[in-house]
């Protein structure tokens, strides 16, 4: 009875020492989280000025947008090249498929089944081609909305950055 009792008190020990163990990496990460952090930096921190973060959250929009384009663009050249594969392996069974049809007595009864099979791996390649292009369009045409939607958002800060400067300049009376 006592070793049952020791065994407990030891296991009991054992799990308080593991708590101690973690007490310090959960304060440490209590500071740390980013709510404790903000809260300590904006009493440091002087208020920012609205504009200039208007300014980098767009900048940092604008980035992310062409960085956007740019990996859509990139998926579109693998689908084309991609539908350029398929349609070349649909190519290929369509010669075998020609050979097939020509010299069926060289195949004896399987020529039927050859054909047949050939004909459908034909379709499955041509299938695929046609989905592989306008999937490669589709992401084409999502590159070209971000490219526009970047072009006409710098045009818009251009002009408004042009406004702002009239606004502020002295006007002569």
């Amino acid at each position: 009875m006592a070793e049952t009792e020791n065994r407990t008190l030891q296991r009991g020990m054992m799990k308080m020492g593991d708590i101690f163990a973690a007490l310090p990496i959960l304060v440490l990460l209590a500071i740390l989280s980013p709510p404790a952090v903000a809260a300590g930096n904006s009493a440091t921190q002087k208020p920012v000025d609205n504009v200039a973060s208007r300014s980098n959250h767009e900048s940092i929009e604008k980035y992310y947008e062409e960085e956007a384009r740019k990996r859509h663009e990139v998926v579109a050249r693998y689908y084309e090249d991609e539908a350029v594969k398929m349609q070349a392996k649909a190519g290929e069974l369509k010669l075998l498929l020609e050979h097939y049809e020509e010299k069926s007595y060289l195949y004896g009864k399987k020529a039927q089944d050859l054909q047949a099979h050939t004909e459908a791996l034909v379709r499955k390649y041509e299938k695929a081609a046609r989905k592989d292009v306008a999937e490669a369009a589709s992401h084409r045409q999502i590159a070209l909305k971000l490219k526009e939607k970047n072009q006409t958002a710098s045009a818009a800060g251009r002009l408004s950055a042009f406004n702002g400067f009239r606004q502020n300049s002295v006007s002569p009376r």
